[in-house]
């Protein structure tokens, strides 16, 4: 540990191998740190 994904393509690769045979479950919330993450891209203040 204590290394980080720096490149989008490793990241995906590691995300894609993680969710292969998982089962998502969606809980009908509204995501906080997507919320910031995107308020962030548009410099806007998060709302949730």
């Amino acid at each position: 540990m204590g290394h980080h994904l720096h490149h989008p393509r490793l990241a995906a690769a590691v995300v894609d191998r993680l969710t292969y045979n998982a089962h998502i479950i969606q809980t009908g919330t509204a995501s906080y740190r997507l919320a910031t993450t995107a308020a962030q891209h548009r410099k806007e203040p998060a709302t949730t």
